[in-house]
Formats: structure tokens, sequence, C-alpha cells
């Protein structure tokens, strides 16, 4: 049940939405959609994303054309599909995560708009908040900090852990970031990390596996769109092996223990503001970049039912939503 609404944007002016009236009647929008994950998995942002164009006047097929490219879960076809969108001329690029730095690499000219992104300014996709330059913009979260709150909130439910994993992707820009934001945390909480690299689905189970055997029962899953993209399976492994799990909104949703992140619908949605704003005309590296700053926190009780937890009832009230 959802009390409370969670998210609020900082780090610039917030802009207005605008309708699509300035654009030329016999011109149609191409906007690139650049995705990890498959159609399917990308559904909710889609349909997100369509909304937040739709109130801004934009129709598909009439003043606007989506030309969508999907990795099916591979990162490596990535920079492939976003020659595929620079190579045909589209107005502006749309995507997150991982996306973002492939899409970068591929074009300096076409602007890009990143749905989300973990520590965007951090790892030098933009230059600020306030003044991005270059040719992105867009939704950015500080996921070092999140990962850090994420290890206290299961510290809070399982008092007695000493030892967690934490999963991360193969070469991403923000892990060592967040290794070193979660390290200073746990050791605050006499809590031993160990980290997993985990890149594709064939290797959740091993992952899992190796947690058990070296007896850590709890694991911080990172923000990653293949961990967003598989987070059922997560959360199916998770209640095998008897691990307590934290992560993502999804997973939660999926059958994890605990959730606390953003909603990457809604800003998916609120991705079609910068797009119409670049489509009137306005240059990306003038328009500030939003900060998240209000995250969900899900407890699935269900699930704690079943590892025989006891929620405390502080999680309890804090939580924005509760699944039983």
């Amino acid at each position: 049940m959802r009390r409370r609404d969670f998210i609020t944007l900082l780090g610039g002016t917030v802009l207005a939405p605008l309708g699509a009236n300035a654009q030329h009647a016999d011109r149609i929008a191409r906007i690139g959609y650049l995705a990890f994950a498959t159609a399917s998995q990308h559904a909710s942002r889609i349909d997100a994303f369509r909304a937040g164009l739709r109130e801004l006047g934009y129709v598909e097929g009439k003043n606007v054309q989506i030309e969508f490219r999907f990795a099916d879960g591979d990162n490596d076809r990535l920079p492939g599909l976003a020659a595929e969108l620079v190579g045909l001329n589209v107005d502006v690029i749309l995507t997150f995560a991982t996306g973002v730095p492939a899409a970068q690499r591929a074009t300096a000219t076409i602007p890009i708009v990143m749905a989300t992104y973990g520590d965007a300014v951090a790892v030098g996709i933009v230059a600020s908040l306030s003044h991005p330059g270059g040719n992105v913009t867009g939704t950015t979260f500080f996921s070092p900090e999140l990962n850090a709150k994420r290890l206290e909130l299961l510290k809070e439910i399982a008092t007695s852990m000493t030892r967690a994993g934490v999963f991360l992707f193969p070469g991403s820009e923000q892990n060592s970031s967040v290794l070193d934001a979660i390290g200073v945390t746990a050791r605050a909480l006499g809590v031993r990390l160990q980290s997993v690299e985990v890149g594709r689905l064939t290797d959740l189970e091993n992952a899992f596996s190796a947690l058990a055997d070296q007896q850590i029962d709890a694991l911080v899953v990172g923000d990653h769109a293949f961990f967003v993209a598989n987070a059922d399976a997560i959360a199916g492994l998770a209640a095998k092996y008897r691990i307590l799990s934290i992560g993502p909104l999804e997973l939660a949703r999926g059958g994890g223990l605990m959730a606390y992140g953003v909603n990457f619908p809604d800003q998916f949605r609120r991705a079609a503001v910068f797009v119409d704003k670049i489509l009137k005309g306005t240059k990306p590296r003038d328009i500030p970049v939003e900060r998240a700053t209000k995250f969900e926190f899900v407890i699935n009780l269900k699930t704690a039912k079943t590892l025989g937890l006891t929620v405390p009832p502080t999680l309890l009230v804090r939580a924005d939503e509760v699944i039983e």
C-alpha cells in the first residue's frame, strides 16, 4: 500500500511541461530509444515515456516517431545499437544506465537524455548538475549513498548480520564509488563485505551458491539495468538460498525481501520533458540535470514470513509500500 509521494527533483530549474505546438506541422520528430534489456522488460518504462509525450502533445505517427533498439540483456550490443541510432540521424536519443556512456561514445552532437543514471557527475557523464555541458542531460541519483542505505536497512531487520554480499555489474563505471561508500557503512555496522560481479543470467546461480558456501546470508543488489531486468530471477534465487536481499524496487516486487530506490517508470515519464525541450531547440548543455533525492522503501512481508523474519514495527511504519 502506497503511503506517500517519494520523488522530489532538485539540481536546477524545474522544466515546465510544454506542448508540441512548436513542431512544424509537416515534420515528424525522431526519437531514438536505446535500452539494455528486452522490449517486454522495458514495457512499463516505454508506457511511462509515451504517457509523458502524450501529456506534452506528441502523437506517434503524427508529430513524433520512436526508433527502438534493445540489447536484450547483452551489454556488448549497446555500442552497435547506439551507432545505428546515430546513423538514422535521430533528433535525440533517450537511454539510461549503461546505455548513456554507449550513446555518448557514439555521438558528440546528437542530444542524449538520460532517463536515469547513477552519479552522473562523479563518473564524468556531465560536468555538473546546473551546467551539464556537452550533449547529455536528464536525471541522476547518488548510487553509492543509495547502496550504503540499503545495507543499513538490512542491518535493521537482521541485527546479528556480520557478513553481506554486494552484486555489481562487471566494468560498471560506478563500482569503485559504490564499494567505497558501502564499505564505510559496513565498517561502522561491523559487517564484512563480499563483492561479487555478475554480468550474465547464467552466472546468477553460481553467484548465489558461492554466497551460501561462504555463509553470507544477506545481499545488496545494485541498480545496473542487468539487475533490474532480472529482478524476478534474483529474488527467486535469494528465496532458494534463504538469503536476505535488498535492491531496486523491482526486486521486492518480484519476491525479494526489501527494496529502496527510485521509481524508474516515473523517471522515464519525466524524461519526456527533457526530450520536449530539446525538440524545441534548447541545447542539452543548457538544461540543468535533475537529481532524485527521495526514494521509495518497499518491504515484502510475505517474503519476510517465508524467511522466518519478524519485521520491526519501526521499519514497517517507514515503508512506502508493504507487500502482503
